[in-house]
C-alpha cells in the first residue's frame, strides 16, 4: 500500500503447547495460578524471532529457487487419504488441562483461530463424550422406532442409506461452550473459550420420513426420546415439533464422506440449532412418547442455574453469539497498520442478520461484512478493516438473529441468569490488544 500508516500488519499466532507435563499434572490436581504466567512466556518466546528481521539485500526465499522448484515432487497417490500439510501439525483438537479428571468424559476443543470460511474440517471437528468413543461396526448397528408408532421398526445402515437423503450445512454447539467464562476470565485462547463449536454439511434421511414409514402419532405423541449406542445410553427428549419441521435428520455423512467415528459414526441425530448433545451420536432408538422423559443428561445436567436457585430445564436452542477470532487471545500483533478483524456468528433460532464490531470496549459500534453464504443455522464468517495505531484496544464483536434478538454483555446476560451457571453462556468476547501487540482475553460488563 502507498500509504505508510495503512501497510500491513502481521499477527504472532497464539502458542499451541504452552503447559509442560508437570504443569498440566499441577493443573489436573487444582493448582491454576501459573496458568497465565505460562501462557504469556510462550507467546513471548514466540514473537522473539518475528520481531527480529535483520535488513538484507534481498530475500533469499525470491533470489534462490527452492529445493521443491528443482527437483522431482512426490508420485500421485503417495498418500491414499490426503492429510494436512506437517507444517501445520500444531493445528489440532486439544482438551483443556485440568477440565476433567478422566480422558473418556471430556472434551477436545476446535482451534476455531486457524480456520477459514464457515467448515470446519472432519479431523478438527470438536469432541465431547460421555463414556468415551468406539469404532462401531456398521454392519452390527440398527435403529430402532418404537412408542407411539403403528408399526416398530428396526432399521440397518444398508436401509437407511437406500431412503432419498438430504444434505446440509449446520453448525453444532455444546450446550457448556463458553462454561467456564460465567464467572470470570478462565481460558486464554478462542480454541477454550468456544471452541466446543463446529460447522459442517451433514448427509441423511430426515427423521420426519422415517417416522411417517412407521405410522408416527403425532396427534398425540408430541416428544420423542433419542438413544445412543454408546456406554453412557445417552437419552434426549426432543419436542416434536422440531421433527415436523424437517430439520431434524439421521445422519451418515459429514463433509462429503462418512461420519468420524468420534462424531457418531456409523450414525448420529441432527438437530439444527439445538445444543449438541442432543445430537444423539452411535443413534440406536427412537422412541414416540406423549411427554418429556426427564432423563439424567436433562434433568441434572446441561440445565440453567438461575439466581433465585431454581434449575430451568429444556432450553436447549443455542441464542445468538458470535467471537472474533483474528486477532484473538494469546495472539500478538507485531506491527502497527492495517488488519482484517475476522469472526464467526451463528444462531440457533435462524440467519445472523447483522454482526456489529467495536475496538473500543464497546463504547463505538460498526458493521462487519458477512461472508456469503449466509445459513440458517450454520455459522456466519464475518470481517471488517482495522488499522491498528499502536494504542490500547478492546475487540469485541455482536451478532443479531432474523428474530431481532441481540447478542448480550455479560451485565446484561447476568443480570438474569447470575454467576453460577454452567450452560448457555452467549454473552460478548472481548480481547485486549496492550502497546506491545499482546491479546488477551478480557470481561467487559
Amino acid at each position: 500500500m502507498a500509504n505508510s500508516e495503512l501497510r500491513l500488519g502481521r499477527i504472532r499466532p497464539a502458542p499451541e503447547n504452552f503447559l509442560s507435563d508437570e504443569q498440566i499434572q499441577s493443573v489436573k490436581e487444582g493448582r491454576r495460578d501459573f496458568l497465565r504466567k505460562a501462557f504469556l512466556g510462550a507467546s513471548a518466546a514466540m514473537a522473539v524471532p518475528a520481531m527480529a528481521r535483520a535488513a538484507g539485500p534481498g530475500d533469499p526465499a525470491i533470489l534462490n529457487l527452492p529445493a521443491w522448484t528443482t527437483s522431482l515432487g512426490l508420485p500421485v497417490a503417495a498418500n491414499p487419504y490426503g492429510m494436512p500439510s506437517k507444517y501445520e501439525r500444531g493445528l489440532v483438537r486439544r482438551e483443556s488441562p485440568g477440565l476433567t479428571r478422566v480422558g473418556g468424559s471430556s472434551v477436545a476443543f476446535t482451534p476455531l483461530q486457524g480456520l477459514f470460511g464457515i467448515i470446519t474440517p472432519s479431523g478438527l471437528h470438536f469432541e465431547r463424550h460421555h463414556q468415551g468413543w468406539h469404532d462401531v461396526d456398521p454392519s452390527q448397528h440398527r435403529l430402532m422406532i418404537n412408542g407411539m408408532v403403528k408399526t416398530n421398526a428396526v432399521f440397518t445402515m444398508d436401509d437407511l442409506m437406500r431412503l432419498p437423503s438430504v444434505s446440509r450445512i449446520h453448525f453444532i454447539e455444546c450446550g457448556a461452550n463458553t462454561g467456564m467464562e460465567w464467572g470470570n476470565v478462565a481460558v486464554p485462547t478462542v480454541q477454550y473459550s468456544h471452541g466446543m463449536l463446529s460447522c459442517s454439511e451433514f448427509t441423511g434421511v430426515p427423521l420426519k420420513a422415517i417416522l411417517d414409514m412407521c405410522g408416527a402419532d403425532y396427534k398425540k405423541g408430541r416428544f420423542i426420546l433419542a438413544e445412543g449406542a454408546d456406554g453412557s445410553s445417552m437419552t434426549r427428549t426432543i419436542p416434536m415439533e422440531m421433527v415436523e419441521s424437517g430439520e431434524v435428520l439421521v445422519a451418515y455423512g459429514m463433509n462429503g464422506e462418512m461420519l468420524r467415528p468420534e462424531n457418531g459414526y456409523p450414525l448420529r441425530l441432527v438437530v439444527p440449532g439445538v445444543q449438541g448433545v442432543s445430537w444423539v451420536k452411535w443413534l440406536r432408538r427412537i422412541e414416540v412418547g406423549d411427554k418429556p422423559w426427564g432423563a439424567k443428561d436433562e434433568a441434572v445436567h446441561y440445565i440453567d442455574l438461575m439466581p433465585d436457585g431454581l434449575h430451568r430445564q429444556y432450553s436447549s436452542v443455542q441464542e445468538c453469539k458470535s467471537v472474533i477470532t483474528t486477532p484473538s487471545g494469546g495472539q500478538i500483533l507485531l506491527d502497527k497498520g492495517f488488519y482484517n478483524i475476522s469472526g464467526m456468528a451463528w444462531s440457533g433460532r435462524g440467519k445472523v442478520t447483522r454482526v456489529d464490531v467495536s475496538v473500543d470496549g464497546g463504547i463505538n459500534w460498526r458493521p462487519a461484512r458477512l461472508e456469503t453464504p449466509v445459513l440458517s443455522k450454520a455459522v456466519t464468517r464475518f470481517n471488517v478493516d482495522w488499522v491498528w495505531d499502536g494504542k490500547p484496544a478492546i475487540l469485541q464483536s455482536r451478532a443479531v438473529d432474523e428474530t431481532g434478538y441481540v447478542q448480550p454483555s455479560y451485565g446484561q446476560l447476568r443480570a438474569v441468569r447470575g454467576t453460577k451457571s454452567i450452560y448457555h453462556n452467549n454473552a460478548i468476547q472481548s480481547w485486549k490488544v496492550v502497546e506491545s501487540g499482546e491479546v488477551s482475553n478480557v470481561q467487559v460488563l
